[in-house]
């Protein structure tokens, strides 16, 4: 097993512990189960698209939970008939639940999700609020706050 040693950047750097933290325990916890196989890709500045092979899943057969900083997206087969009956020569498909888990970014919440050709379609968006955008800021300016006299100039007079 592969396991990377942040030390040296731990040192060096304050406030990114949740950050070390969620990529040892994600190593941790992905241990060997890659299914099912997926991607994540970047479509925009600020919006994402996670995809899912979920081949033989039905919408109903699939639960996507969105929490704060987590998606976790569960599949559980239902019990086929036609499946029990059968007797399979080889059987190649997975036919196993499963449950992944992402970490998800601050501000980043699910848009929209679709089945269609065996895929799940994640896609997620990252809205920041405008108190947390980066502003500039200028040297030397006056200052735009207003001293607020809570009355000790009138008790004074």
């Amino acid at each position: 097993m592969n396991r990377f040693d942040f030390t040296p950047y731990r040192r060096s750097t304050v406030g990114f512990d949740r950050l070390f933290d969620l990529l040892e325990n994600n190593t941790r916890a992905n241990g060997g189960d890659n299914y099912p196989p997926f991607n994540i890709e970047r479509l925009g500045e600020d919006s994402y698209r996670i995809t899912l092979a979920v081949a033989g899943f039905k919408p109903a057969d699939i639960d996507i939970t969105a929490q704060q900083n987590l998606l976790i997206v569960a599949g559980r087969k239902g019990e086929d008939t036609n499946a029990a009956s059968a007797q399979y020569l080889h059987l190649g498909i997975a036919q196993r639940g499963f449950e992944r888990r992402f970490e998800l970014a601050d501000f980043v919440r699910v848009e929209n999700a679709a089945l269609e050709d065996g895929l799940l379609v994640i896609d997620l968006v990252r809205e920041v609020p405008e108190a947390m955008k980066p502003r500039k800021i200028s040297i030397g300016a006056p200052a735009s706050l207003k001293v607020v006299d809570g009355g000790a100039s009138e008790a004074a007079a």
